[in-house]
């Protein structure tokens, strides 16, 4: 799907919007330009439905932030920012706003199209059900509660349990979509967006971590199961705060 996808680039610089158009479609995207927010709004409201949007940060009116957040409430399509800024705080705030992926500017064309085959790539992988990120910071399963803001996990007594980066992810990728069988290939890309090669066995040691800090009894798992031949699976539901 990747070779025929519809990619909407919405950046107010004209030379960037059209390097990116120009650029996609020499890879075999359909690729429809926006100048703002408002140009966005009206190619969705008349159904144009990208399979991915390359969003720029800062604009002008409306701002990229508030543009993702709008998509994540009312679309369900993968989202690509793009910032001048390049700080850690704005990356953030932008994959807690929903975006998938983040790139900073002044950026090659052919990382923004590697990037564009992940994101692409991992959405089309997932299995059916809800594919977006939860709304708000904080995520409630079982007796915990991971605050992906401060990437904090705490119990109902509020004492936190520190995780590493890789753990955060795996976590965060669980409560995403719970009650699903996530395969460790699925799981190797939502949270490092790579393929596993044969023998890796990255996620299977982290899930043994994760385990040891979240079950009552890691050596008998029930929050987080094993499926015999496919993967792993949250077994409790995620609600977001």
């Amino acid at each position: 799907m990747t070779d025929t996808a519809h990619i909407l680039v919405v950046d107010d610089h004209r030379d960037i919007r059209d390097l990116i158009g120009r650029y996609l479609r020499q890879h075999g995207y359909r690729v429809t330009l926006a100048a703002d927010g408002k140009e966005m709004r009206k190619l969705l409201a008349d159904e144009i439905m990208p399979d991915l949007v390359v969003l720029d940060l800062m604009m002008p009116g409306e701002d990229g932030l508030s543009l993702c957040r709008w998509l994540r409430e009312s679309h369900d399509m993968p989202v690509v920012m793009l910032t001048a800024l390049g700080e850690e705080t704005d990356r953030i705030i932008g994959l807690e706003m929903g975006a998938d992926d983040y790139l900073a500017k002044p950026f090659n064309p052919r990382e923004l199209l590697a990037r564009i085959k992940a994101v692409l790539r991992r959405a089309q992988s997932l299995p059916t059900g809800r594919k977006r990120p939860l709304a708000g910071g904080e995520v409630c399963f079982d007796r915990w509660i991971l605050d992906r803001n401060r990437h904090e996990l705490r119990n109902d007594d509020d004492m936190v349990m520190p995780l590493s980066a890789g753990e955060f992810a795996l976590l965060n990728a669980f409560v995403e979509h719970p009650r699903m069988v996530l395969t460790r290939d699925q799981l190797l890309d939502i949270t490092k967006g790579r393929e596993a090669a044969p023998f890796d066995r990255s996620i299977d040691n982290q899930v043994s971590r994760l385990r040891k800090k979240i079950e009552p009894d890691p050596k008998n798992p029930v929050i987080i199961k094993t499926v015999w031949g496919g993967g792993y699976m949250l077994t409790v539901d995620a609600v977001s705060q």
